[in-house]
């Protein structure tokens, strides 16, 4: 099968070389000559570079790249049996590929979405046929981390959801299922990783290193918040921010943070800038951070449950499966362990406690609990069995 990938941006480039790997001949279109030639440069030295580390034959690399046309034309699209686009998070924008796309390509041809942000039944709503369209969300970079989201729009044909798991599980990847609702699971679900530990900071209750110690040394996360909003960039999590609070009809649960906001415009973007929480300049002094257990527990303590109050009501409103949500958050943003099996292992009466002491001192409908932990707590329930 002919696959096709629109936008050679890093993303887009992933994809390609992800089906072309998986024996797909592809066709990567971006309009603009230049992102092509970068891609093509880009996907040869890490085609090389491959090779030169012997987990790939020099055949095998050779055989990929031949694999990948690149191309500045949409019309040599056609044949494809699925296209994934990977362009700017732009409503508008996408509208037009889409309807471009469905003049070019045949009926049985899935047309699907990468975003990470914008509603799969707002980007289909424009073709004749919107029963072909989905959302297939991979996480960067793409040739590595293992997670999809495979996302159906209200108007996508069962069929279709079916035959784009298939095709993605065929490239050995892990796909989870999810609702088309903002952020889907891992952006929606994550958001107080990031959102809570902005919030303890502005609260003067510890520093950026320290949060980070927290999450880290006591958490087992590979990255604490901080230091992970700097290497995606402050810019790009608080307009994700953004677009969820705004998606979400401004809940005060995915309230932006006023520090971020400050950071972005400041342009302490993060390591892409050489600053942002932290100093990336070559004479840097590093911040220490306060290792105080008990500052550290209560810190943890507090973005879990909020995590688990996240994964916990999405699950309630019936976004994804238990499995799915789980999954989706240790293969996508590498968390070290899934969320509803860890509020298992700590008591979900422990995790309600620390939500409901939380709302009762803020008042604020931020840290309201779901109503399934609530219900799950009185009928002595747990997420998963015990072995």
């Amino acid at each position: 099968m002919k696959v096709g990938v629109l936008g050679a941006g890093t993303m887009g480039a992933g994809i390609a070389q992800v089906a072309a790997q998986s024996g797909h001949k592809v066709v990567l279109v971006d309009v603009n000559e230049k992102a092509i030639e970068i891609a093509k440069s880009k996907l040869s030295k890490i085609i090389a570079r491959l090779v030169e580390k012997e987990k790939w034959t020099e055949d095998f690399g050779s055989a990929v790249l031949g694999r990948i046309n690149f191309s500045t034309q949409m019309e040599d699209f056609e044949g494809s049996g699925l296209i994934i686009e990977a362009i700017v998070e732009n409503i508008e924008v996408k509208h037009g590929v889409f309807s471009k796309l469905e003049s070019i390509v045949d009926e049985q041809c899935i047309l699907a979405s990468n975003t990470s942000s914008l509603s799969i039944a707002a980007i289909g709503s424009v073709l004749k046929n919107p029963s072909r369209v989905i959302g297939i969300h991979f996480f960067n970079p793409a040739p590595l981390m293992p997670l999809v989201e495979i996302i159906p729009a209200v108007q996508t044909d069962e069929h279709i959801t079916e035959q784009a798991r298939n095709i993605v599980d065929s490239w050995k990847k892990v796909t989870v299922l999810a609702k088309d609702t903002p952020g889907f699971i891992v952006n929606r679900v994550a958001r107080p990783f990031y959102g809570e530990a902005l919030r303890i900071y502005e609260e003067g209750i510890a520093d950026f290193a320290t949060i980070d110690w927290a999450m880290t040394a006591l958490g087992g996360f590979r990255m604490g918040p901080f230091t992970l909003m700097d290497y995606i960039g402050n810019d790009i999590n608080y307009t994700v921010t953004e677009s969820v609070f705004k998606a979400f009809y401004y809940d005060p649960r995915y309230k932006p943070s006023f520090t971020q906001k400050r950071h972005a415009e400041a342009g302490y973007l993060g390591r892409k800038s050489g600053r942002g929480y932290f100093d990336y300049s070559e004479n840097a002094t590093a911040i220490d951070p306060k290792k105080d257990e008990l500052l550290g527990k209560g810190i943890l303590d507090r973005i879990l449950a909020m995590l688990i109050n996240e994964a916990a009501d999405a699950l309630f409103l019936n976004v994804a499966t238990k499995e799915d949500i789980d999954l989706a958050m240790t293969k996508g943003v590498n968390y070290p362990k899934g969320l509803l099996q860890w509020a298992d292992d700590l008591g979900l009466e422990n995790v309600l406690n620390t939500l409901q002491a939380l709302f009762e001192e803020y008042g604020e409908d931020r840290y309201r609990p779901s109503p399934i932990l609530k219900r799950m707590v009185r009928d002595g329930k747990r997420f998963f069995p015990l072995v």
